[in-house]
């Protein structure tokens, strides 16, 4: 038997996804198969667009059920008092300023089930997560891009 990924995450970031598994569940998935219904009624199945559309919409939303199961089945809570408060770990924001004269950007580590960019959450497992990683207020870090090193130094963590 294989080895199942473990998902580490912050308890909210769990909460999450139990509410879109919730969602999935109970509303989106009855509303593909009113759709699938509706689509039927329109006759020869070979030569629907709707049908087909609400058919792929279907295998998406299982899939995305299927998926968030797995995640939520293998999580591992980051608890707050595992972290070591002065060093950048999974669970901790941090702020860190480009250098030479760049402005200052925080992040929030956390694992790759619950990352978002757009607010501020970045995986353990990107480019600039696994540069900060172990290090401490001051340090000064190369981050390896796609678009090239950058440099950067930590200002806070918390």
């Amino acid at each position: 038997m294989a080895i199942e990924k473990v998902f580490p995450m912050t308890k909210q970031g769990k909460e999450k996804l139990e509410q879109e598994l919730e969602y999935l569940k109970s509303v989106r998935r009855k509303e593909v198969v009113e759709r699938i219904k509706i689509a039927r009624s329109f006759g020869d199945l070979s030569e629907n667009s709707e049908y087909d559309s609400a058919k792929e919409e279907q295998a998406f939303v299982e899939g995305r059920i299927t998926t968030l199961e797995n995640m939520i089945r293998n999580a591992k809570i980051i608890q707050e008092d595992e972290l070591n408060s002065d060093t950048v770990s999974l669970g901790k924001s941090v702020t860190f300023v480009e250098l030479p004269d760049g402005e200052e950007e925080t992040y929030t580590i956390v694992g790759s089930a619950e990352a978002d960019p757009f607010e501020g959450k970045i995986s353990n497992d990107s480019p600039i997560a696994r540069s900060l990683i172990g290090k401490k207020v001051g340090d000064e870090v190369t981050v390896q891009t796609p678009g090239g090193d950058m440099f950067v130094r930590i200002v806070t963590i918390k």
